[in-house]
């Protein structure tokens, strides 16, 4: 038997496809049309639901009041927040109230499953420690790659495919994101995994030693030769070789690099003979190999023999999902590993700000920052004050005490006390002439009239008309809901009906006027 899964969802047509997803991952799903009536089920049957799949726009409760209702109540059951526009205002939001992990409408089986998976781990590391992790230079496979992003699920995939088989792989991407990881995992998933897996990175070679770092020299090949050295071809006989930033390979290496991949042989510097090896080459790059072979830089040849299949890594600011799955494992890894008397958890507010920040380099840089935070951290929970370099770096966050944040995006915002609080403050280039409403002092500036006349000079319908006054009047009180619908005349619920029929994201608006 599966795990209980509550999908909140007041859309009766993706409750069903939700719950139909959930029960062919062999779990159990239940259905709440609101926050409210989701609320009451957690309430009644404490204990039985381990994972919350949370749509954001509903009516009665939302998303954003659902997860404030959670905390008071201190439920820690882990919410899946549902974000149709997957904007990073909307996820900021909903993981600084307390969000374990979100997906972009429409979700995938596979996406689906993978977050689900990664909540139900959650339960299963409360309270304990992990045992510290392998070292780096041990043998590491595709478990061990930490993902919930679609792009990264299907490098997965591609990676998997190519350990069954010797092609010639290149892993495509920026520094950082993992290209030697997913070389690792190809080797231990292959034919090859109880043998020599050996690294090069080209790019940090100088130029005159690479032919012999690569190839190897005899004793007396050249000056300075003075004792006979195994190449890394040789010594990667029988496994795999990883040429990191290949890119930077000097063209008159990249001849005899072209001849070992052609005929699996290579010219030890001073030797008379050539010699057979079996090696499965994996290389790497951040460059455009392609633009490489325009400029002269890098073989036609070579390019081609190389890149047979290519798997292209992309970015963590392009897969904002596996932020925060990286955070926790980094943070109990860390912790683990220094000792610590117990668990590092993440308040609500550090997650949401290491998801908004883009992490130019990468992975690495996530990890570097998080076992900086670790060790200097002061208690048993890491806050927004233990990554001071970052929040400085984030538009739209600002220092605004130890354990506070402000994000110039959010209406709603309350004060919460020993964290982050959300405060929106208004442009001073959009302020509003003196004798404004105070509603109109506390918005930005938008246009005050609704044309009546079309393009065409008839009449508009009253359809275009009552869609332009919603979106003026969640612009004008800053998507405050209850607000709009009061000042509007009409209730919650009819409210989110009009927003779902004439298709208006509520944080459009929002998006518009900063």
């Amino acid at each position: 038997m599966g795990s209980h899964i509550l999908v909140i969802d007041d859309d009766p047509v993706q409750r069903r496809l939700l719950t139909n997803m959930i029960e062919r991952l062999g779990h159990v799903p239940h259905a709440a049309e609101n926050g409210r009536l989701g609320l009451d089920m957690l309430e009644r049957r404490p204990g039985l639901i381990s994972v919350i799949l949370l749509d954001l726009m509903m009516p009665e409760m939302n998303g954003h009041a659902f997860l404030e209702a959670l905390a008071e109540r201190q439920i820690e059951t882990p919410a899946i927040v549902q974000t149709g526009q997957g904007g990073i205002e909307t996820v900021v939001r909903a993981m600084q109230a307390g969000a374990f992990d979100f997906v972009v409408k429409p979700v995938s089986p596979e996406r689906l499953s993978v977050a689900i998976g990664n909540a139900l781990k959650l339960e299963q590391r409360e309270g304990r420690l992990r045992a510290p992790r392998r070292a780096r230079s041990a043998s590491t496979g595709f478990d061990d790659i930490v993902s919930a992003s679609p792009a990264m699920i299907r490098v997965i995939d591609l990676a998997r495919r190519a350990s069954q088989s010797n092609i010639p792989v290149v892993l495509e991407g920026e520094s950082g994101v993992g290209k030697e990881m997913v070389a690792r995992a190809i080797q231990s998933a292959s034919e090859r995994s109880s043998r020599p897996f050996v690294t090069v990175n080209c790019g940090a070679i100088p130029h005159n030693l690479v032919e012999s770092i690569l190839f190897g020299h005899e004793k007396g090949a050249f000056t300075g030769a003075t004792e006979k050295h195994t190449g890394k071809f040789a010594e990667a006989d029988g496994g795999t070789l990883f040429l990191d930033e290949i890119g930077d390979l000097p063209l008159d290496v990249q001849v005899k690099l072209l001849r070992a991949v052609q005929q699996g042989e290579i010219e030890t510097i001073g030797a008379r003979h050539a010699v057979k090896v079996n090696v499965r080459l994996i290389s790497a790059t951040n460059k455009d190999l392609i633009n490489e072979v325009r400029e002269g830089r890098f073989r036609e040849d070579l390019y081609y023999r190389l890149n047979v299949y290519p798997i292209a890594i992309p970015a963590l600011r392009r897969r904002k999902e596996d932020i925060p799955v990286l955070v926790r494992s980094f943070v109990e890894r860390f912790a683990a590993e220094q000792r610590m008397a117990g668990p590092v958890g993440v308040s609500n507010g550090a997650m949401a700000l290491l998801t908004a920040y883009d992490w130019p380099g990468n992975i690495r840089q996530l990890e570097n920052a998080l076992f900086r935070a670790v060790i200097l951290a002061d208690g048993p929970e890491l806050t927004v004050k233990d990554f001071p370099q970052i929040a400085a770096q984030v538009p739209g966050f600002a220092s605004a005490g130890r354990d506070q944040i402000v994000w110039n995006d959010t209406a709603e915002a309350a004060a919460v006390p020993s964290g982050p609080v959300l405060v929106p403050p208004v442009p001073e280039a959009v302020a509003p002439p003196p004798a404004a409403s105070p509603a109109q002092r506390a918005a930005p500036h938008v246009d005050m009239a609704i044309a009546t006349i079309g393009e065409e000079g008839d009449v508009r319908t009253i359809a275009d008309v009552e869609e332009e006054l919603i979106r003026f009047a969640l612009k004008l009180y800053r998507g405050q809901m209850s607000q709009v619908a009061r000042k509007l005349g009409i209730g919650r619920s009819t409210l989110y009906r009009k927003l779902k029929d004439y298709g208006i994201d509520p944080d459009d608006p929002l998006r518009d006027a900063a």
